[in-house]
């Protein structure tokens, strides 16, 4: 009756800590939760980097714009200058205007393809 009763008695206690142990181990739902501020952080991480690459490609299309706006400028100069030689004389400052013209084309292309 001793063995029985002591054997029941570890019987129960093995399930009782079996149980108990089972209760602490968190579920998937608690999981996430536990790791909810590591995400959070990522979350956070990821937004403020999406909203960098936005603006970083607002100021490049403004910079294209204004760089657009400078080359028409220069290009309706150059026609201007070229209007006014004749098929003999081509003036030093048509030449600076059409190297000017070149440069800003360059710098153009470049922000179009993007900061790769």
């Amino acid at each position: 009756m001793r063995f029985t009763l002591s054997f029941f008695l570890l019987f129960f206690l093995f399930c009782s800590t079996g149980w108990s142990q089972q209760q602490s181990i968190p579920s998937p739902s608690t999981r996430q939760d536990a790791s909810g501020p590591i995400d959070d952080a990522d979350d956070a991480r990821s937004r403020i980097t999406h909203d960098m690459e936005k603006k970083a490609a607002k100021d490049r299309v403004a910079a294209l714009k204004n760089d657009t706006d400078k080359l028409l400028k220069l290009s309706i100069e150059l026609k201007a200058y070229v209007d006014k030689s004749d098929e003999n004389v081509l003036s030093l400052s048509v030449i600076k205007k059409a190297e000017e013209i070149e440069k800003l084309a360059k710098s153009v292309k470049d922000k179009m393809k993007g900061p790769n």
